[in-house]
């Protein structure tokens, strides 16, 4: 699976997507501008020593994204879709895509995908949830849907076992 950040401006949301992206070993791929330098301490701090386990790729805008993956089934998380992220199905290989922070995904981008828009349901006086969270949240759904392929199912006490 691959998560796509369109324009992030936060450095710390970034940081703890990427540490998501390697927990779950999905591919990060970052649509510039960012709001940010990817040397800064904040997502250094977020994303932990986990970054060099990361399989991120930078594109200068989303025409240079789509002419490297122009069969790529891509997801796009809006407030405006209207289908929610756990009513479709995710395949292995899909994308899933999330705005900047201070807007979302464009508008001159969602029409074009307006199946394959997805929402997360919240109640309507709140505009929007933290991206951080957003990306986990939907992230987790198409992974259960994979059945966790390849990630580690049990866990194990550090110092003692379980009874």
């Amino acid at each position: 699976m691959h998560i796509i950040l369109h324009q992030p401006e936060i450095p710390a949301n970034t940081g703890n997507i990427g540490r998501t992206c390697a927990a779950t070993g999905v591919s990060l791929h970052l649509i510039e501008p960012l709001g940010f330098r990817l040397n800064e301490k904040e997502i250094r701090r977020a994303g932990m020593d986990y970054w060099e386990h990361l399989d991120v790729t930078r594109y200068m805008n989303f025409d240079e994204f789509k002419s490297m993956h122009p069969d790529a089934k891509i997801w796009m998380a809006t407030t405006k879709a209207r289908q929610t992220y756990s009513e479709v199905s995710y395949g292995p290989d899909d994308f899933i895509m999330f705005g900047k922070e201070s807007a979302g995904i464009p508008e001159e981008l969602l029409v074009d995908y307006e199946k394959t828009c997805i929402r997360i349901p919240m109640l309507p006086q709140i505009r929007s949830l933290n991206l951080s969270n957003s990306v986990a949240i939907v992230l987790y759904e198409a992974l259960r849907q994979q059945n966790f392929s390849q990630m580690q199912l049990e866990g194990g006490l550090h110092r003692l076992s379980w009874k």
